[in-house]
């Protein structure tokens, strides 16, 4: 972490405030004591995504109000004009909040170039506090690597972590294996396989939420998570680019790539985590002991509500109809997915080089 100097546009100020960034705050200007312009630092080596935020502040006054304007946006759209708020905790209080939504505007500004700005008013209430504000809830690698720990603490049989390959960075790339212990000597004649990604764009926090939460049921004893396990395999791998987690990216890798584009020809040295990702997958499809019968790579979105999926199209019938069965069953099930988000996308969506989308 470092903290971040202050330009100051303001000739008199008793006080101010001192930021510090983990990345992905390029700059500060000061226009008063109650109004601070924030300048996001693009992903690395790729000046087109400017998203994702994560930043502390400290040496603030007690019930001092302050405006945050967020003021280079690279997306015209999001959803801090449908009522989403960024987070904030503090010292004392720990637990991530939402800044009430009536504070926060988001909104073309003519005096920034005409970029999309984002404003939101805080009240702080402690001075000795430290307050650290987000975009959304963040989930970091450490935090993954604190809880496969705790998982491999557990002893239990039914779950395996190997290491798939390591980052540009040298970080873990973990890929877990959760089934009956049965299934993983198995010689019968086919074993069913089910591949679970997340976490390729580091700004899709929620992803990682929701990999997790699906860890927690799969290693659980429910009744249904036991009958999962002995008919299915399940191979995890939770995060695909942890580098651009680390580095506070919103979409791309340490390189500047989108490493969601380059699933078709993936290079061992510029997208190692796809790329062994992708050998481990072709290695699968090519055991006619294994039926991969299907793969989910769990994304989110910064414009949409609502859990959805976006399918492939296929000129094989049998083939499209069978992969619209899952999102059929989630929509009878789920309440909160929508079948209408549902979409089937081919190559003229500009999704060329996409594993799934």
């Amino acid at each position: 972490m470092r903290r971040l100097n202050v330009v100051r546009k303001c000739r008199y100020s008793v006080v101010y405030l001192i930021f510090d960034t983990e990345g992905n705050l390029g700059k500060v200007d000061y226009i008063s004591d109650y109004e601070y312009d924030l300048f996001i630092r693009p992903d690395t080596y790729n000046p087109r995504y400017r998203v994702w935020f994560n930043f502390t502040v400290h040496n603030v006054r007690e019930e001092q109000r302050v405006i945050f304007n967020i003021v280079n946006f690279s997306k015209t759209k999001s959803l801090y004009r449908d009522g989403m708020s960024p987070v904030v905790k503090s010292t004392s209080r720990p637990q991530w909040e939402r800044i009430p939504s009536k504070n926060v505007f988001y909104y073309k500004c003519p005096n920034h170039q005409k970029s999309y700005v984002l404003s939101f008013a805080f009240a702080f209430d402690r001075e000795e506090d430290t307050y650290q504000f987000s975009y959304c809830y963040p989930y970091s690698y450490s935090r993954l690597q604190h809880y496969l720990a705790e998982q491999d603490k557990r002893g239990l049989d039914f779950y395996k972590r190997e290491l798939l390959c390591h980052s540009m960075q040298q970080r873990r790339v973990d890929v877990l294996t959760i089934t009956s212990p049965h299934n993983m000597e198995s010689t019968a004649a086919t074993l069913r396989v089910v591949f679970i990604t997340a976490r390729v764009h580091p700004g899709e926090s929620p992803a990682s939420f929701v990999c997790q939460g699906l860890l927690d049921f799969l290693l659980s004893q429910h009744s249904t998570a036991e009958t999962l396990r002995d008919n299915i395999i399940f191979k995890i791998v939770p995060m695909l680019n942890p580098d651009g987690v680390y580095l506070g990216n919103y979409r791309c890798s340490l390189m500047g790539f989108d490493l969601n584009r380059h699933w078709q020809e993936p290079s061992p040295w510029a997208h190692p985590t796809v790329y062994a990702t992708k050998q481990l997958l072709v290695e699968l499809d090519r055991n006619p002991k294994v039926d991969l019968d299907f793969y989910i790579d769990i994304h989110a979105h910064s414009t949409l509500t609502n859990g959805f999926m976006y399918g492939n199209v296929y000129e094989e019938e049998d083939r499209f109809e069978k992969q619209a069965i899952f999102p059929k069953l989630l929509a009878q099930y789920a309440e909160d997915f929508s079948w209408v988000g549902l979409q089937y996308c081919g190559l003229e969506g500009g999704h060329w080089g996409c594993y799934s989308v």
